[in-house]
């Protein structure tokens, strides 16, 4: 298990920019969401507080180094930043965009290209399109032009000598095959390099192996991975709330009909509950598929602090001891097929209003970060105990 190298998403929605401004109101960052959560049931752990780097700013370097210090003391072994490009224009970037301006913090880094439309979907409003994606063979060649650069710098998270870049959404991309070969293609001209790698996620229709559209390997995304999908048909009292059943079914049936919609609709807008150490204890029994696909965890789910009207989506008693014996089952059974070939992936590192991070929190301190620790650092783990 010393072997594994965790890899945390990383989501750098924590400094304002004017995007945001023009959507959210001045000033908007993630915090805004986060602060606002309020429980929705008893003994429900809302609102999520930050502990250690506190209601940070990611335009300060000292934070960003805070950051890298807390995931390398623990074994994290690097981040994985979501990368915005729509159509040419960058959103967000400003942490990537001082690593390299800066050299620091001095800690491994990939990109995971967040490929879907920015809708109003945190506020429930999902069909209310901000900013949409455009895929075209130009578009391609200019996004891998812009990637070169990050891709070549000495701490970029390799894999046999190439730098590994992930798609998060391969099923919206009209002929993905096209656009990986052009991303292939122009690596391998400048001398770079790439290791393609797919973001699996349980609402994907194409499900053909990652070869079949130009990658060379797969991530698991936890907690909504194919094993999900499979967790829900084989545990169908699970699927969701008995309000939101009914709401669903009633609402298709007066969608005509104002005066019974306004009576089905709350039905519709309650929240969906899942077992947090069911799901973990399912996930662990799964067979691998047969492709290089690299595990994935997750300490928990919960948005409804992006979800205020309803409609949250919420994993219950997720706690860092279960959370740390599904990273350490994950690592277990986990043979790379090449040495190099050791990521793991853990999302999230501060996604925070998805009640989903490995930073330090009020409720649980560092119990997150010492279960990672415990697999990737055994010894140190031990010692400090």
């Amino acid at each position: 298990m010393t072997d594994i190298r965790p890899v945390a998403f990383y989501l750098p929605q924590y400094h304002p920019i004017p995007q945001n401004d023009a959507f959210w109101g001045k000033g908007f960052t993630e915090w805004r969401n986060v602060v606002r959560a309020r429980p929705r049931f008893r003994g429900h752990p809302q609102p999520h507080l930050p502990a250690d780097l506190g209601f940070y700013d990611l335009r300060l370097p000292e934070v960003r180094a805070a950051q890298a210090e807390l995931a390398r003391a623990n074994g994290i072994h690097g981040f994985c930043y979501y990368h915005y490009w729509f159509g040419g224009q960058r959103l967000l970037d400003l942490p990537v965009r001082e690593i390299l301006r800066t050299g620091e913090p001095d800690l491994p880094f990939m990109l995971c290209w967040a490929n879907e439309n920015w809708t109003r979907a945190w506020d429930g409003g999902e069909r209310e399109i901000l900013l949409a994606q455009t895929y075209s063979d130009a578009d391609a060649h200019a996004h891998i032009a812009h990637l070169l650069p990050i891709l070549a710098d000495p701490r970029y998270i390799r894999i046999d000598g190439r730098p590994v870049f992930a798609i998060y959404n391969t099923d919206d991309i009209p002929d993905v095959r096209r656009l990986t070969d052009i991303f292939r293609t122009r690596a391998d001209a400048a001398g770079v390099g790439i290791y393609l790698v797919r973001v699996e996620r349980y609402l994907d229709r194409d499900t053909r192996p990652p070869a079949d559209l130009g990658f060379d390997a797969a991530i698991e995304f936890q907690p909504f991975s194919r094993s999900f999908r499979r967790f829900l048909d084989t545990r169908p009292d699970v699927k969701t709330s008995l309000g939101r059943r009914v709401g669903h079914r009633l609402g298709r049936e007066v969608r005509d009909r104002p005066g019974l919609r306004a009576v089905v609709e709350p039905f519709a807008a309650m929240d969906t509950f899942y077992d947090y150490p069911a799901f973990a204890r399912f996930d662990t029994r799964q067979a691998p598929p047969d492709y290089t696909c690299f595990p994935g965890v997750c300490p928990g789910w919960d948005n409804s602090a992006r979800r205020p009207q309803g409609k949250a989506i919420i994993f219950r008693d997720s706690s860092p001891t279960v959370f740390g014996e599904w990273l350490a089952e994950k690592a277990l059974r986990f043979t790379p097929p090449t040495p190099d070939e050791n990521l793991l992936f853990i999302n999230a590192w501060n996604e925070w209003a998805e009640g989903n991070h490995l930073e330090p929190c009020l409720q649980h301190g560092h119990g997150y970060l010492d279960a990672v620790a415990r697999v990737a650092r055994p010894e140190t783990a031990r010692l400090s105990a």
